[in-house]
C-alpha cells in the first residue's frame, strides 16, 4: 500500500476517532449515567447508556473479553490490510472506519469499563406508552457498520461481475 492510501486510511479512522470521542464527552459532561434528553418526541433522544456487551448487548457483561477480542481484530486487520481493497479509495475509507470505530470503542472498554451509547431511536405505542426501538449506538458503533457493509459492497462488486466470455473461434467454439 502506497503512502497516500496509508495517509488517508489513517485520516479517515482519525476523523471517525475524534468525532466519536468527542461526542462521548459531550454527553458524559452534560447527561447523568442512564439520562435521557428527548430531541423529537416519540422518535429520537439522545441517552447515556453504557454497554459492556457487543452490538444489542450481545455477549452482555462481558466488557474485557470483548476487549481482548477488540484488540485481536484491530491487530488482524492491520497486518492484513492489503487483502481489503486498500489500492482504492472506497477500501481505504472501508478500513479507517473500522479503525477509528473499534478504537473509539475499545477506548471506552479500557477507560470506562463499558462502551458509551447515546443515539436512541425510538417509537411510542399509543396504547400501552411502551417505547420500542432501535438499541442505542454511537458515532464509531455506525463507522464499524458502514466499513463491513462497504467492504461487502466492494466483496460482492469484485465477485458479482460476471466473467468476460472467451474469444470466439470462427466455427463458434471457445478459443482454448
Amino acid at each position: 500500500m502506497n503512502r497516500h492510501a496509508e495517509r488517508s486510511l489513517f485520516l479517515v479512522a482519525l476523523g471517525i476517532l475524534v468525532s466519536d470521542q468527542a461526542t462521548k464527552l459531550l454527553v458524559t459532561r452534560n447527561l447523568e449515567f442512564l439520562g435521557e434528553r428527548v430531541l423529537l418526541n416519540g422518535f429520537f433522544k439522545i441517552v447515556h447508556w453504557g454497554n459492556t456487551g457487543a452490538a444489542w448487548s450481545l455477549f452482555h457483561g462481558n466488557n474485557l473479553a470483548l476487549a481482548l477480542v477488540s484488540g485481536i481484530a484491530l491487530l488482524v486487520l492491520f497486518f492484513c490490510r492489503r487483502h481489503f481493497g486498500t489500492d482504492t479509495a472506497l477500501g481505504q475509507i472501508a478500513l479507517g472506519l473500522l479503525f477509528g470505530g473499534i478504537i473509539g470503542n475499545l477506548i471506552d472498554r479500557l477507560r470506562v469499563d463499558h462502551v458509551i451509547d447515546f443515539i436512541r431511536f425510538y417509537v411510542c405505542r399509543r396504547e400501552s406508552g411502551v417505547e420500542l426501538g432501535f438499541p442505542a449506538f454511537n458515532i464509531a458503533d455506525s463507522a464499524i457498520c458502514v466499513g463491513v457493509g462497504l467492504l461487502f459492497l466492494m466483496s460482492w462488486r469484485e465477485n458479482g461481475e460476471p466473467a468476460k466470455a472467451a474469444p470466439s473461434s470462427p466455427t463458434g467454439e471457445n478459443a482454448k
